[in-house]
């Protein structure tokens, strides 16, 4: 039985004013996310690249072009998984991101992709690409329906950033 199931049949749970869908929602933000992540993984498994984890694929993918420090991926959205700082140590190691200190603060350290690193990236650029191309007609979903789920989900995560930010 579903959550949203649950609550709705369980009127005394304190979560029965919580509208199902909404439930739905958060159920289905977080399969999304873990669908995602196996989603990259089997295609690192399928190019052979078995030293990466998902989690560090899209890290390589969102740093891009960018040299940016660890903090400025936490901030800008990009952190995923458990620990950034230990994701981004076992890159370097792996020598798919290079180091350099930062000019305005000697503490702070900045990382930018290597050509291995630059390699997974295409990869995942590829792969969303290829994915992209099929998602109206193999997944059913067109390009305004697509817009639309986005600008959604921009609000949502609006909405919990100001909940958060502003004690909602």
């Amino acid at each position: 039985m579903a959550l949203a199931d649950r609550i709705v049949t369980d009127a005394r749970a304190p979560e029965a004013s919580a509208r199902p869908d909404y439930l739905e929602m958060l159920q289905l933000v977080e399969r999304l996310h873990r669908q995602l992540l196996d989603v990259v993984k089997d295609e690192l498994d399928r190019e052979g690249v078995g030293d990466l984890t998902s989690v560090q694929a899209l890290l390589l993918f969102n740093i891009g072009d960018q040299k940016l420090t660890a903090g400025e991926l936490k901030t800008r959205g990009h952190y995923l998984g458990s620990n950034v700082s230990y994701n981004l140590k076992k890159l370097v190691e792996a020598g798919y991101i290079s180091q350099t200190p930062s000019r305005d603060d000697r503490r702070s350290v900045r990382v930018a992709l290597t050509e291995s690193g630059q390699a997974v990236r295409m990869r995942l650029v590829n792969l969303f690409a290829r994915q992209c191309g099929a998602l109206g007609p193999s997944g059913g979903i067109p390009d305004d329906q697509l817009k639309a789920v986005n600008t959604a989900l921009a609000r949502v995560e609006r909405f919990w950033a100001d909940h958060i930010r502003f004690r909602l």
